[in-house]
Parts: structure tokens; C-alpha cells; sequence
């Protein structure tokens, strides 16, 4: 769909979150008639809602519309396809796009898009980093918190695109001139079912590639290497245990390409900005990225100097009598725990809980075991975290009745030398309306502690 097929259309927007206001901002200036519903809202609604019923849209709250009428439905990506509209509409043989797919037809410039289940906003984030400081006017969009369908009124020369599973679902055309698969670990399973039908999701990244493009896979992951053979771009690998014949890896404490059989040496590893295994993995994943999309070596030597990271990602908010606060409140599923457990050789006090994806805590409570001196534990699934910290027999663990709490007892109970770690391993939903809020008020109330 080109703009001006948009006049007159009849189309339901499903999700009044970020990506849904967006969205109805858009259609309407391009002379939709757009229903904006929601199940979860009731009124009075914010500001951006009553300027978008100003605006001519349409809100229907706190259920869906009864008269089934639209011609185009767009679901936002926190929407599961299971909601009545969509089965509807899927029955009916209405189109159904998301996001990502009505914006990127609408941008010219070539997309790198970053997708798996950790890292992909860091990557994300540097990837952008390396490219404008090459001098390409770059965007960094997507499930990192600016929705790409805002970008279409600017010319862009490159987007750097942060996709999740859930927006992959309902891709039609897109085609990113860069895809980048960094890993795969269960998570969302309450939504795909099995890894299988996550790992399929995850796939569709690529699937209107063609040999003109590349797509980037981590070596180190059978998972995500298995799908070398599916996708119709060029494949080039990254592997941080492994020299590849063609990709980039590491070599005696430095980050190489290999290409054409040249190497190309990139960076030393101990000059990274951020620290651990994952944020190796990470860089590896955005020098692929950058060197596929043309940058020369220098400026992605300094672009990975430059990045110093991005908020709620191992976020340093401050050191009170030598206790390190750490705000990973984008950690929102047991690996990405671990991930941050293994990023530090100080003793831990851990913060976890919130809502449960689908996902087993055990192979977290072991990791939790030999690196975490204290966890204090809140939310809907503290007991499930609990249960699986006693089967692996840890017992140094309490439990908060509520977020405030959780934060005060972890900082009454760290010694010096300690690390308090806010990472939960699990979705915010049952406290917050997003993990960005629960990281903001950890900040506020750390710095509330540093001021006393």
C-alpha cells in the first residue's frame, strides 16, 4: 500500500500503545478512516489519544469494535494474532499488516534489521552509532522505542531496524537490505508455543531477500547456523569461538574479517566500550552488519569506540559507598539474566521477578547459585523463581511485596564491594506498562539513595 491508497480506506488499528498511536497518526493524515481500539484502555485516555479523536480517529476502549466494517487491520506487535478482530479478519480474507510493514513502504532508504532474542537493541543502537559516524544519515527505529512509521516524513540513507518475533509475524513485502539473526534462547513461549515456531518467527527476517542482500547468522548458535541454507541473501557468519573461512570472529584478542580470503584486522577485544561475552557477541554482530552495508574499516573501528550503550542495558546509575547500581530492566527473560550475571567478577545482589513469558527458571537458578550472594525477588512469578532456587538448593533469596521494597531491601542488604543488579528475567507487565518505566523508577530511586 502506497500513500494514497490510504484515502477513504476504511482501517481498524488494533493496540493504542506507541506503535498503535503512531500508526493512526499517520492514516489519518493520509485521509484513513481509522478506528483506533483497545481492550485494556478505558478513559479518561492521555493526551496523545484525545489529540488523535481530535484528529478525526476514532477510539473504541476497553473492548472491540461490533460492527465489523474495516478493510485494512494493523496490529501492533504486543497484540497476540489470537484477538478476535484478527482471527476475523484473517477468516474474511482482510488484510492484516503490522507495523513495521506499512512504514517500510513508505521508506526508501536500504534497512538493516536486528532481530534474536538478546542483544538486538544493543546491536541495534551500535550498528547506528557505526554508520553516522561514518557520515551516513542513519535511523535507529523499531522495537527500540521510536516507531519506524514516525521516520517517513525525512529522507534517510540507512535505517538500522530493531524487529521482534511479534512484528515478523505479520511482515508481507518487507525486505531489509542487511538482516542480522544474533541468537536464540526460549522466551515468548507463552505466545509461539515452542522454539521451533519462535526459531520460524525469527526466520521471516529474510524471507523477501534475495541474493543481492545479506543476512548475518551467528555461527555459535546451531540454531540460528541452521539457517544458513534457508535464506535466499548471502550469508556471512560471525563467531566469537570458531575462525571462519568468510565472516568475522575472533583471533588472538582481536576482531578480524575475513574476506575473499583477506583479513582485515578490526579492533582489539579489550578495547570494546562494554563489558562481557554478550556484548562481544554484539559488536561482532554490528561489524558484520557495517562492513556488509560498505563502511570502511577505520570508521567502524571508531564507531564501536564511540558506543557507550543504551539505557536499561546494563546501565550504570551510580556507586553509593562502593556499591555499584546496575539498572538491566530490559533483561526480561532468563538468558539475558544470565548474560548479565556473567558481566561482572563483584559479589551480586540480584533484583528479579515480574511477569513470566513462558519460560523455565532453572538453568537461571543455577547460574544464579555460583554468581549471586543475595537475590531479592518480586512480581507475579517471585514463587516460580523461588521453586526453582530451592530445587538447585539456594536458600540466600527473600521476597518483596512490592517494586519499592524489593529496590530498598537490595540496597540495605548489598555490602561494599557489591553489585545490586536490576535484572529481572522476566516482563514488567504485572507492575508496569513497560520495562522502560520499571528501569526509570529504579534510577529515581537509586539516585533518591545517593542523595541521602
Amino acid at each position: 500500500m502506497m500513500v494514497g491508497q490510504y484515502t477513504n480506506k476504511r482501517i481498524l488499528v488494533v493496540g493504542a500503545g506507541k506503535s498503535g498511536k503512531a500508526v493512526a497518526s499517520f492514516l489519518i493524515k493520509h485521509g484513513a478512516k481509522v478506528v483506533l481500539t483497545d481492550k485494556k484502555m478505558s478513559l479518561p485516555v492521555d493526551e496523545e489519544l484525545k489529540k488523535l479523536a481530535e484528529e478525526g480517529v476514532e477510539l473504541v476502549l476497553g473492548g472491540y469494535p461490533l460492527v465489523k466494517d474495516w478493510e485494512v487491520l494493523v496490529v501492533s506487535p504486543g497484540v497476540p494474532l489470537t484477538e478476535e478482530p484478527i482471527v476475523y479478519s484473517y477468516q474474511e480474507g482482510i488484510p492484516v499488516l503490522g507495523e513495521i510493514e506499512l512504514a517500510s513502504s513508505q521508506i526508501n532508504a536500504p534497512i538493516i534489521a536486528v532481530t534474536g532474542t538478546n542483544g538486538k537493541t544493543t546491536t541495534t543502537a551500535w550498528i547506528g552509532e557505526i554508520l553516522k559516524t561514518a557520515g551516513v544519515k542513519t535511523l535507529v527505529a523499531g522495537n527500540i522505542g521510536y516507531p519506524l512509521i514516525e521516520a517517513v516524513y525525512e529522507d534517510w540513507e540507512a535505517v538500522a531496524l530493531e524487529v521482534s518475533s511479534f512484528q515478523l509475524e505479520t511482515i508481507q513485502n518487507f525486505k531489509p537490505k542487511v538482516a542480522v539473526i544474533l541468537n536464540l534462547t526460549p522466551d515468548h513461549l507463552d505466545r509461539h508455543k515452542t522454539i521451533e515456531g519462535y526459531l520460524k518467527a525469527k526466520a521471516r527476517i529474510f524471507i523477501n531477500q534475495d541474493k543481492s542482500d545479506i543476512t548475518i547468522l551467528n555461527f555459535d548458535d546451531p540454531l540460528i547456523r541452521s539457517l544458513g541454507d534457508k535464506t535466499p541473501g548471502r550469508v556471512m557468519y560471525f563467531s566469537r569461538n570458531t575462525e571462519l573461512n568468510d565472516g568475522v570472529f575472533v583471533k588472538n584478542g582481536k576482531i578480524v574479517v575475513k574476506s575473499l580470503g583477506e583479513e582485515y584486522e578490526i579492533i582489539e577485544v579489550k578495547d570494546l566500550p562494554l563489558p562481557g561475552p554478550h556484548n562481544l557477541e554484539n559488536a561482532l554482530a554490528a561489524i558484520a552488519a557495517s562492513w556488509s552495508f560498505g563502511v570502511e574499516r577505520k570508521n567502524i573501528q571508531k564507531g564501536l569506540k564511540l558506543f557507550q550503550g543504551v539505557a536499561h542495558r546494563l546501565e550504570k546509575v551510580a556507586e553509593i559507598n562502593d556499591v555499584l547500581f546496575i539498572n538491566d530492566s530490559k533483561g526480561t527473560n532468563p538468558d539475558s539474566t544470565i548474560k548479565a550475571l556473567n558481566s561482572f567478577d563483584r559479589p551480586i545482589v540480584l533484583i528479579a521477578g515480574g511477569r513470566n513469558k513462558g519460560n523455565s527458571f532453572f538453568k537461571l537458578a543455577r547460574e544464579i547459585k555460583e554468581k549471586a550472594r543475595l537475590v531479592v525477588l518480586v512480581g507475579e512469578c517471585r514463587e516460580e523463581i523461588r521453586e526453582a532456587l530451592k530445587s538447585v538448593g539456594y536458600d540466600k533469596y527473600l521476597l518483596a511485596q512490592d517494586f519499592e521494597e524489593a529496590v530498598t531491601k537490595a540496597k540495605e542488604l548489598a555490602k561494599p564491594g557489591d553489585v545490586v543488579l536490576l535484572s529481572p528475567a522476566a516482563a514488567s507487565w504485572d507492575m508496569f506498562r513497560n520495562y522502560e518505566e520499571r528501569g526509570e523508577l529504579f534510577k529515581k530511586l537509586v539516585l533518591k539513595f545517593a542523595e541521602g
